[in-house]
């Protein structure tokens, strides 16, 4: 996946988020803007991904991978009806959402699997040994080197003051 997609897909989710936003368009309850909450999360050398899809039928969801991003859509459905002291009421709300999360280098989407449990969408896949045996470097304090640098200027040796080594001459000498 190239930087210029990531940066259009970041874009687009950026206008999305501001869309109407200063206009008075109802945001929260309205299912028009709903968007489920998604966590990502590698664990045992599988990538883990799960959507909280209340109220949402397992039917009403497609699952599907796309250009190395993973898409969850579907539609929410909301019907309320109360009879209370002679007053009925009825409200249906209907809407859509749309999730599209990029998938990490050595995901194996062919293997991908999901499930469906009370609400909950899982989609599991195998990550690739070389994602697997990602290696973290330490980062070394600044107050190390500072520390080694002083030492050295305090012994009075210095990479300057130094002979060149014997390699060295003899490339110059050659060189020249």
């Amino acid at each position: 996946m190239s930087p210029f997609h990531l940066m259009r897909h970041f874009s687009d989710e950026m206008d999305r988020m501001w869309s109407g936003y200063g206009r008075g368009e109802r945001h929260g309850n309205d299912l028009s803007s709903w968007r489920p909450v998604v966590d990502v999360r590698e664990r045992n050398g599988q990538l883990e991904v799960q959507a909280d899809l209340p109220g949402v039928n397992e039917q009403d969801v497609k699952v599907g991978i796309e250009n190395d991003m993973l898409i969850i859509q579907g539609e929410r459905h909301r019907e309320e009806e109360r009879d209370e002291d002679g007053w009925y009421r009825a409200e249906r709300s209907y809407g859509s959402f749309h999730r599209v999360i990029p998938l990490p280098e050595g995901a194996q989407a062919d293997q991908a699997n999901a499930t469906f449990k009370s609400g909950v969408l899982c989609i599991t896949m195998p990550l690739s040994k070389k994602q697997q045996n990602m290696r973290q470097i330490p980062i070394a304090s600044s107050s190390t080197n500072s520390s080694s640098a002083s030492s050295s200027t305090q012994t009075g040796t210095n990479k300057t003051d130094q002979k060149p080594s014997q390699t060295e001459q003899t490339s110059r000498a050659g060189g020249a």
